[in-house]
């Protein structure tokens, strides 16, 4: 490893970053985080804080976990790797396939189709939607519906079904056939609707409308995650999600779940489908799946659609998709351990009674700064949004949030910022006294602006 006045020099120069703009990166180096010990991290610099984004929503084990780091090292001695395409499996991407099925059975899943990350599990749960209908001799249904503000990976597919036009802009013209409803956000809504319940029902309607539009006929699959994450956690009312499932069995339309960010228990139940009552036809998994220590993810696949496909006679049943690193035997193992320790420790209803804490802690906040729009979160997920006026609803600008940012990570904590939002999404071992970490820092970086 090169020493840290190299890093330093160095730092933005050669890399580009996700989701930021080069010029920015290196006008405003990013900081450098070299070492993370349980829910903290530690900048190149030495300075140790909370870290309340867990990574990029995944670290849901904190950086300590030994199970995950002995059964990474027990399988690089003896096999560092071996494909998954036609004709070879290896034994860890069999257990774990078994594992997280089994795990999921609740949800309806019966088979897991790995890949390398979230934005590939959903590229091919689209794929395989199309495909589905293909099986079933209905071709013509290609089309896909989703949610304004859903957030959906970066692949081409996944970035059409994106409903924020961050995501979409300077990629444009994406694909078609990709089309978009209103999200059920009581704080921003074109029916200026606030009750939650009203909400559903009128995006439900919404929803009808499209699908009459497009015609029933034409349509693949509604794509949703069930807490919309990265558009700035916004939480549906509990009876939205069974609402679209009930909309879709009643048109003949697949239910795809994106639970790259709420499954595994981010959202106070072990997915954000269960949390709901749902039963998708199939699910989007990643992230937590190795608790961010291994990139690995699964596409995972529900009995109705499974049975379609395994019972095909034809090469449209054939799965002609897939990646170099799909289950990964390093991954797999990885990913075996951290669904054991994620079900020891009961890390879904840690999260709900953290997130019970943070979220009246924010709201109390909320009462003090009038900064504070809004305030929403489901588990430890949760989101503060920023204005410049409350009255208005006017978004805080780019200068305010960044001052945020810095005077919390001064104080103690790593917070994420997304437009005039802060995301928070913990680790899931997080305890009660970091909770109070987590708020007396934001009071103090709320007052500074």
């Amino acid at each position: 490893m090169r020493d840290d006045n190299f890093l330093v020099e160095q730092n933005a120069r050669s890399i580009w970053h996700p989701m930021a703009h080069p010029a920015d990166m290196r006008a405003n180096p990013p900081r450098i985080i070299a070492k993370g010990e349980g829910t903290h991290v530690t900048d190149i610099e030495g300075r140790t804080v909370l870290d309340a984004v867990a990574g990029l929503w995944n670290v849901n084990l904190g950086y300590s976990c030994d199970p995950i780091k002995q059964a990474i090292a027990r399988q690089l001695d003896v096999l560092p790797y071996y494909s998954g395409f036609r004709g070879t499996s290896t034994p860890t991407s069999i257990e774990l396939a078994y594992e997280v099925t089994q795990f999921f059975a609740p949800e309806g899943m019966a088979r897991a189709f790995f890949t390398s990350g979230g934005s590939d599990s959903v590229e091919t749960a689209l794929r395989l939607a199309r495909q589905y209908w293909k099986v079933r001799g209905q071709a013509d249904k290609t089309k896909f519906l989703a949610l304004k503000k859903g957030y959906h990976g970066t692949h081409f597919g996944g970035a059409s079904a994106n409903g924020n036009a961050n995501f979409r802009r300077n990629y444009e013209p994406l694909m078609p056939g990709f089309f978009h409803v209103p999200a059920p956000w009581t704080y921003r809504n074109p029916f200026n609707e606030s009750d939650p319940a009203k909400l559903a029902q009128l995006v439900g309607a919404a929803i009808e409308d499209e699908i009459a539009f497009q015609g029933a006929d034409t349509i693949a699959a509604f794509i949703m995650e069930p807490v919309l994450g990265a558009g700035g956690v916004i939480v549906p009312h509990e009876t939205f999600m069974p609402l679209v499932r009930k909309i879709c069995d009643k048109h003949d339309i697949l239910l795809i779940a994106d639970e790259v960010v709420t499954g595994f228990g981010r959202a106070g139940a072990w997915s954000g489908s269960r949390l709901w009552g749902v039963q998708p036809d199939m699910m989007c998994i990643a992230k937590a799946i190795t608790s961010g220590y291994f990139p690995l993810g699964a596409t995972l696949i529900g009995t109705k659609v499974a049975e379609a496909f395994e019972a095909d006679k034809t090469t449209f049943g054939n799965i002609g998709t897939g990646y170099t690193y799909s289950g990964h035997p390093v991954g797999c193992a990885a990913g075996i351990a951290a669904l054991a320790e994620t079900r020891r420790l009961n890390l879904a209803e840690n999260a709900r009674l953290r997130g019970e804490e943070l979220l009246a802690g924010l709201k109390r906040l909320q009462d003090k700064h009038q900064v504070i729009g809004d305030v929403r979160g489901k588990g430890l997920m949760v989101a503060l949004e920023l204005v410049s006026d409350r009255a208005t609803k006017k978004a805080a600008d780019k200068k305010l949030m960044g001052q945020v940012a810095d005077t919390a990570f001064a104080q103690g904590i790593m917070i994420r910022i997304s437009g005039p939002n802060i995301i928070l999404s913990p680790p899931l071992i997080l305890k009660a006294e970091e909770v109070d970490t987590i708020l007396a820092a934001l009071d103090v970086a709320l007052g500074s602006v």
